[in-house]
């Protein structure tokens, strides 16, 4: 019955594939929160991001990779062109100005009882389609809250169809590491569809449906579309051997791996990482170097309490051990034609892909201020300090701050307060990364002291905050 409600779901071009679409990857949240999960269109983990910023060649075996130039996104829409979603057979095209609605006063309904409706949604799959199953990790507990805050973030973009293709675009390229293919997106919508039917008593009728199956359909092609032009461009994902792994902390590891395929990132971004010990589990980390001549990548990992992929990186994993690495993302990268100063907050391992960036300043040979506050609880935690202080002995652009909650030999107290304290910043861009309270302090502090909004960088908050390790 509902497959051929959502026949757009798997249409094909001539070449087998589906057509292509317009859109790059919005950023996402990153270091210890989870890279998107299971069946991440659902979950805003490593696809939701600030909506409103911005060939697999064999190497030389012994040389090792080489760094690539920033990985291929997809085709854009033109500028003052907006996208054009699939239409659904027998409903017609999604309508944002009269579907939004229907579709917002669904999940204002459910939102009292989401766990309900998600655990429903997740047995109706799994019975009916046993062999998905197979797609998701053995543990399923932490998927549930992904699932309605997706569904709300969805909903809030329907009526701004160019910053959602970039967001769905995103995610139907993460999906291909978990294995999902074309014929998957029916069984998922099939499922969703009966499960709002479900439980929405009080807003569901004929319209409403036919605007979540419209809303479907163009969300599913979307992804279907995104998948296949980036299969034509990169693997799936990426082996990376660990060949260093060093602790810092009790809790903190710097870890270096060799990826057996030249890995196309830039400064700034951020890996998904899956463990040989939780196969299935994706969870984000940022890149704490700029693109290398040996190819080698470098992360910095903090053990959470109860986090799995964490736990296993910081104390069980060694030199030897392989890793899984989806396609690199995030936008949070230096933008070389300007002539501000890069002012970089970063707290705890957040220093990491600040790290990056003054790598990547230095790498490009053109002389600007950057400003460094580097934020942790205590001098002990300062872990990367030692490396900061080299680079600012050989560079005289380069100052860095060390800031403290405690006693210290340097400033003391909250990063963002440190930082209004050695402003005004007006002729610099804003990048910070750390937890969600220091990102969301940070902001007002940069934003108080000159730097307009469009000019700060980081990482989604609710990435962030979505579940760790």
């Amino acid at each position: 019955m509902f497959e051929a409600r959502l026949t757009m779901a798997t249409t094909s071009a001539d070449n087998g594939l589906p057509r292509e679409t317009a859109g790059g990857p919005p950023s996402a949240g990153r270091d210890g929160g989870d890279g998107g999960g299971e069946w991440s269109w659902f979950a805003p983990g490593e696809g939701e991001r600030s909506a409103a910023r911005s060939s697999r060649p064999d190497p030389d075996p012994g040389s090792g990779p080489t760094p690539a130039p920033a990985p291929v996104t997809g085709r854009r829409p033109e500028s003052g062109s907006e996208p054009d979603f699939p239409a659904n057979p027998g409903y017609g095209k999604l309508d944002p100005s009269h579907d939004v609605a229907l579709i917002r006063r669904t999940l204002d309904e459910i939102e009292p009882i989401s766990q309900a409706v998600t655990s429903y949604f997740y047995a109706l799959l799994f019975v009916r389609h046993p062999e998905l199953r197979a797609l998701f990790p053995a543990a399923m507990d932490a998927q549930r809250d992904r699932l309605f805050r997706a569904l709300l973030t969805a909903a809030r973009l329907i009526d701004d169809s160019r910053v959602l293709v970039e967001y769905l675009s995103h995610l139907g390229r993460g999906h291909r590491k978990y294995g999902t293919r074309p014929e998957h997106y029916p069984a998922v919508g099939e499922c969703l569809i009966d499960a709002l039917t479900r439980y929405a008593v009080n807003s569901w009728d004929e319209q409403t449906e036919a605007a979540w199956v419209r809303a479907y359909t163009a969300i599913s092609q979307v992804m279907i579309d995104a998948a296949a032009e980036d299969e034509r461009h990169a693997p799936a994902w990426w082996h990376a051997e660990v060949v260093s792994h060093e602790m810092r902390t009790s809790d903190i590891a710097v870890i270096t791996v060799r990826p057996d395929h030249p890995y196309p990132f830039r400064a700034g971004q951020y890996a998904s990482v899956e463990t040989p010990w939780w196969p299935k589990v994706w969870r984000n980390y940022s890149l704490a170097c700029a693109p290398r001549p040996d190819g080698l990548l470098v992360f910095h990992v903090k053990a959470v309490p109860a986090g799995w992929v964490s736990t296993a990186l910081v104390h069980r994993a060694r030199p030897g051990d392989v890793l899984r690495l989806g396609s690199p993302a995030g936008t949070m990268t230096v933008n070389h034609s300007s002539d501000n100063g890069l002012l970089c907050l970063g707290g705890s391992t957040g220093i990491a892909p600040i790290k990056a960036l003054v790598e990547d300043v230095v790498g490009h040979g053109r002389a600007r201020p950057v400003e460094v506050f580097y934020g942790a609880r205590s001098d002990q935690d300062l872990y990367d300090l030692e490396s900061l202080r080299e680079l600012e002995l050989r560079h005289r652009w380069l100052t860095v701050r060390p800031v403290v909650e405690g006693p210290a030999d340097g400033l003391v107290g909250r990063l963002p307060d440190a930082v209004r304290q050695c402003g005004p910043w007006h002729s610099y861009d804003g990048y910070l990364s750390g937890p969600p309270g220091m990102i969301r302090s940070g902001v007002e502090a940069l934003v108080g002291s000159g730097i307009p909004a469009h000019r700060i960088r980081h990482d989604s908050l609710d990435g962030q905050a979505a579940a760790r390790g």
